[in-house]
């Protein structure tokens, strides 16, 4: 069951205290929640609605999201897997010399600064808690979890998120590039603001209980059909809700390829 509380307290008491964001500054928020709650319906009548896999590790997570920063997910499951054959306990890899840790996830790139940033997270964690299964985690305060973790170099907003949100069930909404993309083209958020200030304005807008399924959607939209470069706006279930659709397809935004019907999803089956 994802916990709907924790990510609404994450949000209220954490806001100020890394961006001093006002979610007003961007749009009205009624106005955007809605927005959103829409967006969030329309997604899952497309796609479907994602289920949550459940309890996962955290570390596991927490290194697989380390091996993603700025590459893609093949490279980083490649990496992971290396990293995994060559040592099979997590305390292995901290006793490795950075060196071995950064061959076994060369794939994964920059793998000089992440090998040694998670021989010295993996150093961290086993003298904070004594031990590498982190599953009392997910059952600790969100809020405590991320300020401690986002203490070490290589852990930022992004990352600790997705451990919470898919290690724990957390209800929190994580901000990586494609969500990033969609959430300024959907101008939920300022056309200049950064990821992690996405981060903070996008957790009030998203509907209770619907992080993982809007996640996971806005995942999925962003690697098929809202792409970087040359976006298909004509095939989007959102490209009416969309003020950018104008800018990449003109025809769209005036009409002429919008789907047809009150869900404005008549080309899905193209993406099931």
């Amino acid at each position: 069951m994802v916990t709907q509380a924790a990510g609404t307290s994450l949000l209220k008491r954490s806001q100020k205290q890394h961006l001093n964001v006002r979610v007003t500054e961007a749009v009205d928020l009624e106005a955007a929640k809605e927005k959103t709650a829409r967006i969030t319906l329309r997604l899952e009548e497309a796609f479907g609605e994602p289920q949550w896999q459940g309890r996962g590790k955290p570390l596991n997570s927490l290194i697989k999201t380390i091996l993603s920063q700025s590459t893609n997910d093949r490279n980083r499951d490649v990496a992971y897997r290396r990293l995994r054959e060559r040592f099979a306990e997590w305390e292995l890899v901290m006793n490795a010399s950075q060196a071995e840790i950064a061959e076994a996830i060369r794939p994964a790139g920059l793998s000089n600064q992440k090998s040694q940033r998670i021989k010295q997270i993996l150093a961290w964690i086993k003298q904070t808690y004594a031990t590498f299964d982190l599953s009392f985690l997910c059952d600790s305060d969100p809020e405590e979890v991320t300020r401690t973790f986002l203490q070490l170099k290589g852990i930022g907003i992004k990352t600790i998120s997705v451990v919470l949100m898919f290690s724990c069930g957390h209800d929190i909404f994580p901000v990586d590039t494609h969500v990033h993309r969609i959430c300024r083209r959907l101008k939920l958020v300022p056309d200049k603001a950064s990821a992690e200030k996405t981060h903070w304005l996008m957790q009030p807008l998203v509907p209770a209980g619907k992080s993982y399924s809007l996640h996971m959607n806005f995942l999925r939209l962003g690697r098929t059909i809202c792409r970087a470069q040359k976006p298909k706006c004509p095939e989007c279930p959102l490209n009416s809700l969309c003020p950018s659709a104008e800018a990449f397809w003109p025809v769209t935004a005036k009409g002429g390829h919008e789907h047809s019907g009150s869900s404005g999803l008549g080309n899905r089956q193209i993406l099931t």
